[in-house]
């Protein structure tokens, strides 16, 4: 086992850890289990090849009853997308894995680049994020400071999601980020890098050793479907990720830091929420849902959050969570009449 410092990460609080759990209790808790890592991977491949023969065999069938299963399918794809970003975001924890190589390297080429996604700078990113949770300092900031907002406005948000708009303009930013010429994120914020004396192809050369990696495994997918004899549904896996894909992760966003106090408590700025079957295929994959529980001890890995959730749910450090049909009336009461 490689328990490298660089994966121990305990954001600050108010509350000290061994005032909740004892010392037994959080080394039970923090243990992880390749076996358990090799199942979040597999079974989300699984899934999403599951949804891709489901689309290869509807060719023949009535509209009546192939739309509807052609979208949803294109809906659990992008559900699955979204779990390999939280194995992506578990393994920057190093709780994916035991070991480094599998969390930095393995889990990097199967999860993260299929998704256009780099673990190492996403880890860099997301420390920020819980080091500065809640601040101006916070790296994920601008993905909630839009909250409260209508519900005009959340619609508009929506309708741009499911339309590709948000999607296209992702695609956009992170090819000029993989060419150096905007500062690397996954939250909303656009930070032009200088120049520093580079020439137009400097970041013609970097964009395409940056997207290297992400290329190759997209091609492996790619010549996947086309020795299936089904090289044209590679176009649903672009399709899930640039239409249902970003909404799933705008309610998800939502849903872990969107109007929440202002505040250093990561029990406080910070939000758990109630997630059922539904919200757990698509925005709640690998009990993300307990994001309070992941603030407070980030080195638990995720088969071990709703363990964590009940001990703190029992000891009243935590209340009943909200679920996301709260969330979404919470993050869209702007300009709502409150009744009294």
């Amino acid at each position: 086992m490689n328990n490298d410092a660089v994966y121990e990460h305990s954001p600050v609080t108010r509350r000290k850890l061994t005032d909740l759990f004892t010392r037994e209790e959080i080394r039970q808790l923090t243990q992880r289990s390749d076996a358990m890592g090799f199942w979040a991977v597999g079974s989300t491949w699984a899934i999403i090849a599951a949804a891709f023969v489901l689309l290869a065999h509807l060719g023949g069938q009535p509209a009546w009853l192939a739309l509807p299963l052609a979208a949803l399918c294109v809906a659990v794809i992008a559900g699955r997308q979204l779990a390999l970003a939280i194995m992506m975001h578990d393994a920057a924890h190093g709780t994916l894995f035991k070991s480094r190589w599998l969390n930095e390297v393995f889990t990097d080429r199967v999860c993260a680049r299929p998704i256009w996604n780099d673990l190492l700078k996403y880890r860099a990113h997301h420390f920020i994020h819980h080091t500065k949770t809640g601040t101006a300092q916070d790296s994920d900031i601008t993905l909630t400071a839009a909250f409260p907002t209508t519900r005009a406005s959340l619609a508009r948000k929506f309708l741009r999601d499911l339309s590709g708009l948000t999607g296209l303009k992702f695609f956009l930013g992170r090819l000029l980020q993989d060419a150096g010429y905007l500062k690397w994120t996954v939250a909303n914020d656009v930070v032009v890098l200088p120049a520093n004396g580079r020439k137009w192809y400097d970041y013609v050369l970097a964009a395409l050793r940056n997207m290297m990696p992400m290329l190759i495994a997209n091609g492996v997918l790619f010549a996947v479907f086309a020795a299936a004899g089904h090289p044209l549904l590679y176009g649903v896996w672009i399709l899930a990720y640039t239409t249902p894909f970003p909404l799933f992760v705008r309610i998800r966003s939502m849903a872990e830091h969107g109007c929440t106090e202002k505040s250093t408590d990561m029990f406080r700025n910070t939000r758990s929420t109630r997630a059922g079957r539904l919200a757990r295929s698509f925005v709640a994959p690998l009990r993300v849902h307990y994001h309070i529980e992941h603030h407070v001890m980030a080195s638990v890995p995720y088969f071990r959050l709703q363990a964590m959730h009940r001990m703190l749910l029992e000891r009243g450090a935590v209340s009943e969570p909200p679920g996301y049909v709260d969330v979404l009336r919470i993050v869209s009461a702007a300009g709502q009449v409150q009744e009294v």
